[in-house]
């Protein structure tokens, strides 16, 4: 006897009826009656394809719910956290504590540094007079001898 288990066992879903679950079967049923519904109130007013046209967006919500998922979510929890991203989400200001402190702190390191690299460009320069008055010296003297 061979039984066969899902690998993910989280994702298991136990199906009710056509491969659906409960959820999934009540939301398309809710689905197909509304659709329905809305077809033949206004099949006679506007025809059929217009109210196909009509009930398309009302259907696809309440489909959408029983079998839509994100992230664990379903439709509706993902729908109205998108909302209140785009409509609720307050604009995010930036306030420092310490920015004065910050900017003395990196102006000072700056200073020093510039300090040592002048120090440093001075010191070379004199190293270079002193090895030129040096090899001036020497070529003197060897004219002499």
């Amino acid at each position: 006897m061979i039984i066969e288990i899902n690998k993910d066992i989280e994702k298991y879903q136990e199906s009710v009826a056509m491969g659906l679950t409960a959820k999934q079967l009540v939301y398309s049923i809710l689905a197909l009656g509304s659709g329905c519904l809305i077809v033949f109130l206004l099949y006679e007013k506007i025809g059929l394809t217009f109210s196909c046209y009509v009930a398309v967006p009302v259907v696809a919500p309440i489909a959408l719910c029983g079998f839509y998922s994100y992230n664990g979510m379903g439709f509706r929890e993902v729908f109205t956290r998108y909302m209140r991203s785009i409509f609720r989400n307050k604009p995010l200001v930036f306030q420092s504590s310490g920015y004065r402190e910050m900017v003395s702190e990196i102006r000072a390191r700056e200073k020093v540094e510039r300090k040592a690299a002048t120090r440093k460009v001075k010191e070379e320069r004199k190293r270079m007079r002193r090895e030129k008055v040096k090899s001036r010296i020497r070529s003197l003297f060897k004219l002499k001898v």
